[in-house]
């Protein structure tokens, strides 16, 4: 029997219901999810199948990230709600092709993961699946695992195996209308240029999952636990003097009223020049590379090969800034003595985030 397996949450209890009452069946696992976005997401969750799968015994294949026909498959359909045409024709094209596999391996019977999603309509994906399993000439299975308390053992055994459990379906549409629908930041989409690693970034997120196989691998305890923290995200900073944009390096926290400021450096204290409005100060290049141990020799190089983000908070503290102060701090090749101009889009908010700990 070909799973289509769409996440580790899903699919880890999924399978294991499967190898209960099908225990002369051979499990072959299909990650096929072209949805997902972004890459680094993708990544993400097919690492923990990978686990899921090693753990279960379950061969795993992994489809093509064929992103781009995904999204000429869905065009027109980017504002359709959850369980809307959108979902349609997502599940549509990925049973298709998992359809399409199951042929090829000579399989007669597949399923998906999807069937046990608390957000996914199960009438819609028994109907995908019945019709494209005819096309093929094989049988589409659509076990209801989600009955009889099965969303919560489901739960239960994401929580005691560690799973990485997402909390978006995968489709970049759906996330935004999900985070719209929460007043929140769609901060999965957000990569800096830089390519620094953020807290609560999908990167970081792999970071933290291949750390734990690889403690796995060497037998090593640990613990995952959650923190409650105040993150930040920078999606647009623009020093402009005298109407002309200058090189400039905002700091980690880095914050304004309003995403429009304007005036003069008035005052030195220690390494800070401050800007006679909305708290903003500045630092210059120099002294940026005496407190981080950095030799960068234009600000420019800085912005697009800073270092770690954990390197750049330490900054502040070195400053003398107050713990909690979210006044920006701009890195600058000499300070500024005309009129200055800032544009400053960024974003300060509550989250969560995993920590591992070696025990």
């Amino acid at each position: 029997m070909l799973v289509h397996i769409c996440c580790s949450v899903d699919s880890h209890y999924f399978l294991q219901k499967l190898q209960t009452e099908y225990p002369e069946e051979k499990l072959t696992g299909f990650f096929y999810d072209p949805n997902i976005h972004p890459y680094s997401e993708y990544y993400l969750r097919l690492l923990d199948v990978k686990r899921s799968c090693k753990m279960l015994g379950i061969d795993l294949i992994e489809g093509e990230y064929d992103f781009e026909n995904w999204l000429e498959a869905v065009r027109g359909l980017e504002h359709e709600p959850e369980k809307g045409a959108r979902c349609s024709v997502c599940f549509d094209r990925r049973f298709e092709v998992s359809a399409q596999k199951a042929s090829q391996l000579g399989e007669k019977t597949f399923t998906s993961t999807l069937l046990t999603s608390p957000k996914k309509s199960l009438k819609q994906l028994q109907t995908a699946g019945d019709f494209l399993a005819q096309k093929h000439g094989i049988e589409f299975l659509a076990p209801d695992y989600r009955k009889a308390s099965g969303t919560q053992e489901q739960n239960i055994l994401a929580k005691e195996d560690a799973l990485y459990r997402q909390d978006y379906c995968g489709c970049m549409y759906g996330l935004n209308i999900q985070r719209d629908q929460q007043n929140k930041l769609a901060d999965e989409l957000f990569v800096p240029l830089s390519g620094q690693i953020q807290h609560e970034s999908i990167e970081a997120r792999i970071e933290l999952y291949e750390k734990r196989l690889e403690l796995e691998e060497k037998k090593k305890p640990y613990k995952i636990v959650k923190q409650r923290f105040l993150n930040w995200r920078l999606s647009m900073g623009v020093l402009r003097i005298r109407k002309e944009v200058v090189p400039a390096h905002f700091l980690p926290y880095s914050t304004i009223k309003s995403e429009y400021t304007r005036g003069k450096v008035e005052y030195q204290t220690g390494l800070l020049h401050h800007m006679n409005r909305d708290e903003v100060k500045f630092i210059t290049l120099e002294n940026y590379n005496q407190l981080s141990g950095s030799d960068f020799p234009t600000v420019q190089t800085l912005i697009f090969n800073p270092p770690s983000y954990e390197e750049e908070l330490t900054i502040r503290t070195k400053l003398g800034i107050f713990a909690y102060d979210l006044s920006a701090i701009l890195v600058v090749e000499t300070i500024p003595t005309n009129k200055i101009e800032i544009l400053l889009q960024s974003k300060t908010y509550t989250d969560v985030q995993e920590v591992l700990i070696e025990l």
